[in-house]
């Protein structure tokens, strides 16, 4: 479809021309309206690109106030014309209940169509719904097979997913070279796969699938971390504490605990807890050391719980009623101000 915007922009520069700046402006507001109503008109004559954005539009409330039901009705004109972009999104309205009920064997379908044409969109979600076992029977096989086509057009996500699956042996036999091949992969999307790089990292810290390089695994953990992987910062501190790839440095430790701490990570909230306590990297401060022990011992699911309960309870024993109280308000107050983060 040639696009007809460029004709519009050269009737609005000559009336600017003609008629002076204030006409200028007002076509300026009515350009998106144009624009609107050119792609409205070449969507029902039976373009499929122009029916597909203005599902879009309708789905999304671009210009438009949302409207499922017509961004259904637009998605499924052009996904009968062999659209992928409109297949994959009726795929996603399907599994999402967005205007229909939800509805996975649909999602299939569509998601089917799109996977077909080569869209590594829907050969992702594809794998999600075999691996959750959303409508049809848990089959990791089969989400392993689905993972690898997305991966092998270059979705990170899919990489990770492939690479994890050889770290894991699930799908397909163990095999930690190939989980790094995958990684790596994801990885150097950069941003796209913070978890591949926080992963790659590991392999390299552990040894597995590579030899074992502690400062390859910190530059990948710098990466991630950088990036607000809380697992990342976790690890970066913790190289810094024991010098493990880099100097040992425990105020840069103290720098990515916090990090992750301040994002709500137990994890991240106890280390940083201990190292007020043992006063390495940042002054020592009991009462601060309690507020974040607390915050920690808060996640029963976490990894370091019971010891945060432990460090905790050791810290309040050292501390006077008062001091404890202001640790407890200290921790009362971060909750508070990092649910209200969270909210916006």
């Amino acid at each position: 479809m040639k696009s007809r915007i460029p004709l519009i922009l050269s009737l609005t520069v000559a009336l600017c021309v003609a008629t002076g700046v204030g006409v200028w402006m007002s076509l300026q507001k009515d350009r998106p309206k144009a624009a609107d109503a050119i792609l409205r008109a070449d969507a029902e004559r039976g373009d499929p690109e122009a029916q597909y954005n203005l599902g879009r539009m309708f789905e999304k409330a671009k210009g438009v106030p949302q409207d499922y039901a017509e961004a259904l009705a637009w998605y499924l004109k052009a996904a009968a014309q062999g659209n992928s972009d409109a297949q994959f999104s009726l795929g996603l309205m399907h599994e999402k209940a967005r205007g229909v009920p939800q509805d996975y064997a649909q999602a299939l379908v569509w998601y089917r169509k799109a996977a077909e044409a080569g869209d590594a969109r829907a050969q992702f979600n594809i794998g999600a719904i075999y691996d959750q076992g959303l409508g049809v029977p848990q089959d990791y096989a089969q989400a392993t097979a689905w993972f690898a086509k997305a991966a092998n057009r270059g979705a990170a996500r899919a990489q990770l997913k492939l690479g994890l699956r050889y770290v894991e042996g699930r799908g397909v036999p163990q095999d930690d070279a190939q989980a790094v091949v995958w990684l790596r992969k994801a990885a150097e999307q950069g941003d796209a796969s913070t978890s591949a790089q926080f992963n790659l990292g590991l392999m390299y810290e552990t040894g597995r699938g590579v030899r074992k390089d502690d400062a390859q695994a910190v530059l990948w953990f710098r990466r991630a971390a950088e990036q607000g992987n809380t697992d990342a910062q976790n690890s970066l501190g913790r190289a810094y504490s024991r010098g493990q790839g880099v100097a040992r440095d425990y105020a840069e430790s103290a720098h990515w605990y916090r990090e992750a701490a301040e994002q709500g990570d137990a994890l991240g909230q106890f280390n940083l807890a201990t190292l007020y306590f043992l006063g390495q990297g940042i002054p020592k401060d009991l009462a601060q050391a309690h507020s974040w022990a607390s915050l920690a011992s808060a996640d029963a699911a976490a990894e370091k719980h019971a010891e945060s309960v432990k460090l905790r309870e050791a810290i309040a024993a050292k501390l006077t009623p008062q001091q404890l109280a202001e640790a407890q308000k200290t921790a009362q107050e971060w909750t508070q101000a990092f649910d209200q983060r969270k909210k916006k």
